[in-house]
């Protein structure tokens, strides 16, 4: 249930339309009394989410799963993807699903283009271009036409949108970067450079390097805490392989955050 937790609580980018895409409003959901089917913890976390997203909407009675993760191909070549076509009271949906973890860079001029990955081996601005240019285009393909005559929908009758949310982390320290037009509701975090932490402010607190699969989680104490100092041998390793791992820390206060100590 962590997963579906931290999923609903990961806040969307962007409110109704922006970037010339209308954002989908994802259901209320009282997790009281959901009943969540198992997920594979050894999928990776991308398609994790794919089945909690399924799941919700599912579960809602206003909403029909048509279909989901069509594969459109052109010979033996597939081409692209249709994340989710749903039915909300009569009106068919495409719906493109994306769940990010980005870093707000202040270094970087243009707002939206602060946003990068951990590993800045991924940007916000080129996952918008390639829905906008690439993702959502695919519906109205021939080859995407073939696959919705067998589902007995046309094309034209289709209302796109996407389900766009993320987790953003800003600098530890110095004032809070803009990120207009962007949700402020998705900064859920912090990152900090290793020589930062390495400093006598993050040396009485305890850590955890939360699996891929967790990090939607929001942070809570039933995990092996480990010390500043076995922390910073773990991380070192994987900044040798240029990778930022996320931490979980409790304070000496009892009280719990997320952020990342990036290798860059």
């Amino acid at each position: 249930m962590k997963l579906f937790e931290g999923f609903l609580n990961t806040q969307p980018l962007w409110k109704q339309e922006q970037f010339g895409l209308q954002q989908f409003r994802i259901p209320e959901v009282d997790l009281n009394t959901f009943k969540a089917k198992p997920i594979a913890k050894t999928i990776r976390l991308g398609h994790q989410v794919e089945f909690v997203f399924l799941q919700l909407l599912d579960a809602h009675p206003d909403y029909e799963i048509i279909a989901h993760s069509i594969q459109i191909k052109k010979g033996n070549k597939t081409i692209g993807e249709l994340d989710f076509l749903i039915k909300h009271k009569q009106q068919v949906y495409h719906i493109e699903l994306s769940c990010k973890f980005y870093l707000v860079d202040p270094t970087i001029s243009e707002p939206i283009h602060r946003l990068v990955g951990p590993n800045r081996g991924d940007m916000f601005f080129t996952k918008l271009d390639k829905t906008k240019e690439q993702q959502l285009p695919l519906l109205h393909t021939k080859e995407c036409l073939r696959e919705l005559q067998a589902l007995n929908i046309h094309p034209d009758q289709v209302v796109q949108q996407v389900y766009f949310a993320a987790q953003l982390f800003v600098p530890i320290t110095g004032a809070l970067p803009s990120i207009r037009p962007l949700n402020k509701q998705c900064i859920t975090g912090s990152w900090v450079g290793m020589q930062d932490f390495e400093g006598e402010s993050f040396r009485e607190s305890v850590y955890y390097i939360p699996f891929k699969n967790e990090w939607l989680h929001l942070p809570h104490g039933a995990v092996n805490w480990q010390s500043h100092f076995e922390t910073l041998l773990e991380i070192n390793v994987r900044h040798l392989n240029k990778k930022s791992p996320m931490l979980w820390r409790k304070l000496p206060d009892g009280s719990l955050d997320k952020f990342f100590v990036v290798w860059w």
